[in-house]
C-alpha cells in the first residue's frame, strides 16, 4: 500500500475492510486505538459489532470505568471478561514473554466467547507503530488469527488520534495505557500487593492532574516517570513532599523521580538487544 495516502483514505480502506465482515467482536480496552477501531466498526457494521473488555487486578479501575462510559455513550453491547492472568504461572514469573502468555490465554477466551455469540470475526487495536516496539503479545494474536484492521489499513498512532478527533471521539488524546504488570521489571514475580501499590500510586498522580506517567515498582523503590514538561511541577512547592509522603504510606521505602522522563516501554531496555 502507498504510504503517501492520507489518513482519510486509510480510514476508507479500514471501513471497507470492516464492512466485509458478517459480524465482529472487538477486544476493547478503552484506549485511543481500540476506541477508534470500535467506533469505526460501529460505523461500518451497526448492531453487528460487539465489544469485550477484560477486567482483572492488572487493569486499572480508572481505565475500566472510562471504557464502560465510552460503551454506554455509544450504545455498543459488550461483555466484561475476567481475564484470569493471575492464575498463569508464566505470567506471574514475569519473564520477557509475559505478555505472550497473557494474550494467548485472553484471546483464547475471547474466541470462545465469539463462538458462543455466533460472531464470525475477532479484532484488536494493534496499529502500525506497535510494530516498532517489543510486543510479544502480538505474536500470540497472530498465532490465534486475531485480526488487526488498523494495522492492515497502515494506520499509525498520530493518524488514529487525528481521525478520532475528526469523529468527535473523547478518546482522541487519551494518554497511552498499559496493564499494571508493565510497571514491574522483568524477573520480579508479579504479586497482588505490588499491583495494588502501583495502582494506588498512579491514582495519586492522576488526582494531581498529571496525564501521562508511570510508577515503576523496583522493590523498595518507586520510580516515577513524568513527561519532561511536568518534572519542574513535581519539584516545585509542596508537591514533591506530598508525593513522597503518599507513596511511603502506600508501602514504598524510597521514592525516586526519573530525570529522563516518561518513556513508553521503558523496562524493555533491560532486554538483550534493546537500546534507548
Amino acid at each position: 500500500m502507498n504510504e503517501g495516502i492520507t489518513a482519510f483514505e486509510k480510514k476508507k480502506v479500514l471501513i471497507e475492510r470492516l464492512r466485509s465482515f458478517d459480524s465482529l467482536l472487538v477486544a476493547f480496552s478503552g484506549g485511543t486505538d481500540s476506541s477508534f477501531l470500535l467506533a469505526a466498526a460501529q460505523e461500518a457494521l451497526g448492531d453487528r459489532v460487539m465489544a469485550v473488555t477484560a477486567c482483572s487486578p492488572v487493569h486499572p479501575r480508572r481505565e475500566l470505568d472510562e471504557a464502560l462510559a465510552f460503551l454506554d455513550e455509544r450504545g455498543i453491547p459488550y461483555t466484561l471478561l475476567e481475564s484470569g492472568e493471575m492464575r498463569l504461572p508464566e505470567f506471574l514469573a514475569n519473564g520477557p514473554d509475559r505478555c505472550y502468555w497473557c494474550k494467548r490465554d485472553l484471546f483464547r477466551k475471547i474466541l470462545s466467547l465469539a463462538r458462543e455469540k455466533g460472531i464470525s470475526k475477532v479484532a484488536h487495536g494493534a496499529n502500525l507503530d506497535d510494530m516498532e516496539d517489543y510486543r510479544p503479545g502480538n505474536r500470540a494474536t497472530m498465532e490465534l488469527g486475531i485480526l488487526a484492521p488498523l494495522l492492515e489499513a497502515r494506520l499509525g498512532k498520530e493518524e488514529i488520534r487525528f481521525l478520532s478527533r475528526e469523529m468527535g471521539l473523547s478518546t482522541w488524546d487519551r494518554p497511552a495505557g498499559a496493564c499494571l504488570a508493565t510497571r514491574i521489571p522483568y524477573g520480579r514475580p508479579i504479586t497482588m500487593d505490588d499491583l495494588r501499590m502501583v495502582e494506588e500510586a498512579e491514582e495519586f498522580l492522576a488526582g494531581k492532574g498529571f496525564r501521562q506517567f508511570r510508577v515503576r515498582h523496583h522493590g523498595a523503590v518507586a520510580r516515577i516517570e513524568l513527561e519532561e514538561k511536568d518534572i519542574p511541577e513535581m519539584l516545585s512547592g509542596s508537591l514533591r513532599q506530598e508525593t513522597a509522603r503518599r507513596l511511603l504510606e502506600i508501602g514504598f521505602l524510597h521514592v525516586a523521580l526519573d530525570l529522563g522522563g516518561y518513556r513508553q516501554g521503558a523496562l524493555n531496555r533491560a532486554l538483550d538487544g534493546k537500546k534507548d
